[in-house]
């Protein structure tokens, strides 16, 4: 690990002296890449896919890490799409000049060497390396055992296309000892990584947390709620939320918690139910919940607080607006929650007081994304609020520097 550091602080040095149009050409060759061997890729992410099923992966982890062609051709668009983006390095935020003559500079610069840890979701490789490339930052990424074949698969693919174009390919690392050790050992990498970005199950972003010497960047699972007010329309809530948890089950943005006033349940619930059952949702309520349309299982507590990642959702019913924005923010991960409302100061109010990354008003959760929030994609959603909050693009993967310019001045 230390060997991967030392190639990685030379990288970064590599970095500082590349142009924007560098690294844009570096992007589109890397883009171009992928698509000239998915076929390549997608094989080795067949031995993953064989390998998961037979350790007994759920649905939501298999989808998170199959691979076919339109998900690499949206990979490679992806690309492109940073590659398009303005150079986030080098913008001058803020200049001063002093009684003095000393003229003052707050500019944007890389964060330097970035480590990221994360589970089965090789998309994350290529999302990740290609963010921090733009960004000037070298990375060493550390996938999970899950898709260790569709990892190495995609780093080589774009260590090849980077070093095509004149670039250190130590830029972008791959761990490939996927044992817990290496976890470890990336923890306490002091010296050589500047932060560190866990992506994956509460489990992993607590373990890392927790343990880690060097500054991390806490991304957050998602416990994403949507709640259904008295004024809300129904088939327009129906429809967000069948979208919401069952576009995709296991990706962090997909809605695991369901909110709904009591005014309205009689008559929204049943609708909500009629969708999610053609997709064999299990739905989990409380009393009043169960009480409106059979077929829903008893809630228990814990149930208003878990990330599925699976067919499966809660229901809590509740009397006021400010009876569920409560239930909410005490059982959120602080990820993603909607209202679905026609009432224009229940949606102000619930905007301003759920305390979470991304509020949304009559529009689904599975929106939190950078590609879907224009930032071509992202290195995580983050739940903390210092430094970055929400879908971290490009510009969240810089820090600043003072730029001080004198003629004598002493002090």
């Amino acid at each position: 690990m230390i060997n991967l550091g030392k190639k990685a602080l030379e990288a970064k040095d590599f970095l500082s002296s590349v142009t924007e149009e560098q690294k844009n050409t570096a992007l589109k060759s890397i883009a171009k890449a992928l698509r000239d061997n998915s076929k390549t890729i997608i094989e080795e992410n067949k031995k993953d896919l064989k390998i998961g099923r037979n350790a007994g992966l759920n649905s939501g982890l298999l989808d998170r890490l199959m691979l076919d062609e339109s998900r690499i051709n949206a990979i490679a668009d992806g690309v492109e799409d940073v590659a398009a983006l303005p150079d986030p390095c080098g913008i001058t935020l803020e200049e001063i000049k002093r009684p003095n003559g000393l003229v003052i500079k707050k500019i944007s610069v890389p964060l330097g060497v970035i480590g990221i840890i994360y589970e089965a979701r090789p998309n994350v490789t290529a999302d990740a390396a290609v963010l921090c490339l733009k960004s000037s930052n070298a990375v060493i990424l550390r996938g999970g055992k899950e898709a260790i074949n569709s990892n190495m698969a995609i780093a080589s693919v774009m260590r090849a296309a980077i070093k095509d174009c004149g670039f250190d390919e130590n830029c972008i690392q791959l761990v490939t000892d996927t044992s817990r050790d290496s976890a470890n050992e990336m923890m306490r990498l002091n010296g050589y990584l500047d932060c560190l970005i866990p992506r994956g199950g509460k489990n992993l972003i607590k373990t890392v947390v927790e343990n880690s010497t060097v500054p991390v960047i806490e991304t957050g699972s998602g416990n994403c709620h949507i709640y259904v007010d008295g004024d809300a329309d129904i088939e327009m809530a129906a429809k967000i939320i069948f979208n919401a948890k069952t576009q995709r089950i296991g990706v962090c943005n997909a809605c695991e918690s369901l909110v709904i006033n009591s005014e309205i349940i009689g008559r929204a619930l049943p609708k909500i139910k009629e969708l999610l059952d053609t997709k064999n949702v299990e739905i989990r309520g409380d009393e009043r919940a169960r009480a409106v349309c059979g077929g829903i299982l008893p809630a228990a507590e814990e149930d208003f607080s878990t990330e599925y990642l699976d067919y499966i959702i809660s229901v809590k019913t509740v009397d006021t607006l400010d009876e569920a924005i409560k239930h909410i923010n005490k059982n959120s991960t602080r990820h993603s929650e909607a209202i679905i409302t026609s009432n224009k100061s229940h949606a102000e109010e619930f905007l301003r007081r759920i305390d979470s990354s991304s509020v949304y008003v009559n529009a689904s959760t599975r929106f939190t994304d950078g590609g879907e929030f224009g930032l071509g994609a992202e290195i995580g959603i983050s739940t903390q609020k210092l430094h970055a909050r929400g879908p971290m693009g490009l510009r969240e993967l810089t820090t600043t520097k003072y730029l001080i310019y004198g003629n004598g001045q002493i002090r």
